[in-house]
């Protein structure tokens, strides 16, 4: 046969000798080479499971015989095994054989594709077209022809590399803390009365400089920031609100004395600031009321140029309106007084100490930081559990056990503990995707998948826990996808399985794969996709240096038929 892709299909006739002279299939053997067809891909590849051949053919005019059948199966030998794709049948036009019809003055085509389960040795394999043909209850078998040689395993290169996330802690080593109060005041006074020291937001800052004595808060200032309401004199208002700024800084000063705290002490400690009049906090505030015509009113004072004249309106509506009066003007006199500090966490020795000896003095936070400074495994998962005794009710410390756990390989109790994180929190990021990595490791790659398309959010780990399904799975785009920027020899191969070799190149240079034997393997085998000899062999000499073991691999792989007899291939792998 003609040969499209490869080699030509030859049908050598071996029919009996009582094969009559007359049987049309003698014909069709010696025209035999008129038949084209190709194979793809070839070698043959593995995805996911399986391995996949799709065949081709184009029959010319006048050579099918109209009553003729003729099957072919396509026969994988391997290792001394093999393994039939399905059976294709092609049928003259007046043949009662269920088939392929070709018609006899124009011929035809066909085309075909199947698959089977992949076998350890299939790397070795070759592909056969075993054809019959049938002509009036009589057959003829011809010989088997090599048509395809190796299967490129490439994909099985993928390293099982599933990523569990540890449950952050939220520990800062200095937390900022404030504390708010509001200070009101008389018409046109900035006297401090005795009802305000006693309203709960001046008795809570009281509480909040207490308390932060005793926590030892680095206290860092104190900011004030005072108005009047405008229904006063335009520079009686100014001056009233610096006066209201000045009496708020006051009552912090006595508050921070009374508890001895030096920074205090300082004039720089203050910022104090008046802002006049307080309109826009008025037209707020109006807005806000349930005042009939209350957007009228406020268009018509917008419209006075003079402020004094608006003074004067504000004035008179307060007259008319009792809740003016009453409750929107007195909550504009105004000084709003902010203590702000830092409280300091104690050092990493003492926080790691007490998680040993104390752990219920900690807080979750110190707790959970406590286990990112413990080296040892065992040492982490010990203060992992101390946070689930502690704070039972926290995900993180069952979720940060399993995650011990899977790093030490005894999945059934990563299983365990991630169960019992999922319980407090189903639908944390983080907790399915640990949960997604005992399904993938379990075999469960449907439920392994659901679970990491919950876990959004979680960080790079979750795409890389999906490549490397992708890439089991034969789905090699999706796996780039998922991947993204990430640099490992795994996103590399995706890259390469997908025919992005340039960026495969990239992305192993910059992985930590880089001087190791497979990822030096991997350049080898973009550089013979390439079909860059130099690429090829350079990586494959430092492959092999690297690990000897990987001379007789390198022998069977078929990503290197095209270099079989290449003296120099032979030379870089023995």
């Amino acid at each position: 046969m003609k040969n499209r892709n490869t080699k030509a299909l030859t049908l050598v006739v071996t029919a009996s000798v009582s094969l009559m002279a007359c049987n049309p299939l003698n014909k069709m053997s010696k025209k035999a080479e008129d038949v084209s067809y190709s194979v793809t891909p070839n070698p043959l590849e593995l995805h996911g499971d399986s391995v996949e051949i799709n065949v081709s053919g184009s029959i010319p005019p006048k050579f099918f015989n109209k009553k003729v059948s003729v099957d072919f199966v396509p026969n994988y030998k391997f290792a001394g095994l093999e393994s039939n794709f399905k059976t294709i049948t092609l049928v003259g036009e007046d043949s009662e054989v269920e088939g392929i019809k070709i018609n006899f003055e124009r011929g035809g085509s066909f085309s075909y594709t199947d698959k089977v389960a992949y076998v350890k040795g299939m790397e070795q394999a070759e592909l056969f077209m075993v054809a019959t043909g049938s002509y009036k209850g009589k057959s003829t078998s011809f010989d088997p022809e090599l048509v395809a040689k190796g299967t490129i395993i490439t994909p099985m290169w993928v390293q099982d590399e599933d990523m569990p996330i540890v449950g952050a802690d939220q520990f800062a080593k200095v937390v900022p803390q404030e504390f708010k109060a509001t200070i009101n005041y008389l018409v046109n006074s900035s006297n401090v009365r005795s009802s305000e020291m006693s309203d709960e937001d001046v008795k809570g800052m009281a509480e909040f400089v207490k308390e932060g004595k005793k926590k030892a808060f680095v206290f860092k200032s104190t900011d004030v920031v005072a108005w009047a309401s405008p229904e006063g004199e335009i520079s009686l208002n100014e001056n009233l609100a610096d006066d209201r700024a000045n009496a708020g800084a006051n009552v912090a000063k006595g508050l921070l004395s009374k508890n001895r705290i030096d920074a205090a002490k300082g004039i720089d400690f203050y910022n104090k600031t008046g802002k006049g009049e307080d309109w826009d906090g008025f037209k707020s505030a109006m807005q806000a009321s349930d005042i009939a015509d209350k957007n009228l009113i406020l268009r018509v004072l917008e419209m006075y140029e003079d402020k004094t004249k608006r003074e004067q309106e504000i004035k008179n509506l307060a007259e008319t309106f009792e809740v003016v009066k009453e409750n929107i003007l007195p909550q504009l006199r105004r000084s709003e007084v902010t203590i702000k500090a830092d409280l300091i966490s104690m050092s990493d020795e003492m926080i790691s100490k007490y998680a040993v000896s104390n752990p219920d003095t900690l807080s979750n936070e110190e707790l959970l930081y406590a286990a990112t400074l413990a080296d040892d495994m065992n040492a982490k998962l010990e203060i992992y559990k101390k946070a689930e005794r502690v704070y039972p009710n926290d995900w993180r410390g069952f979720n940060n056990s399993g995650y011990i756990y899977a790093m030490q390989n005894d999945l059934a109790k990563a299983k365990v503990e991630f169960e019992k994180a999922a319980k407090l929190n189903q639908s944390s990021p983080v907790v399915n995707n640990n949960l997604g990595m005992v399904a993938r490791l379990e075999g469960d790659k449907a439920k392994a998948m659901d679970y990491y398309n919950k876990a959004s959010g979680a960080g790079a780990a979750v795409g890389a826990n999906k490549g490397l399904l992708n890439i089991k799975s034969g789905d090699y785009s999706q796996a780039v996808s998922n991947y993204g920027d990430t640099k490992s020899f795994n996103a590399a191969l995706a890259q390469t399985l997908n025919k992005d070799y340039q960026a495969a190149l990239k992305t192993i240079d910059a992985s930590e794969a880089a001087s190791t034997a497979k990822g030096m393997y991997l350049k080898a085998v973009v550089g013979a996709r390439m079909k860059d000899k130099a690429m090829m062999l350079n990586n494959l000499k430092s492959a092999v240096a690297k690990d000897p073991s990987l001379k007789d691999f390198v022998k069977n792989d078929a990503e290197f038929n095209n270099y079989r007899d290449d003296a120099e291939f032979q030379a870089a792998v023995n």
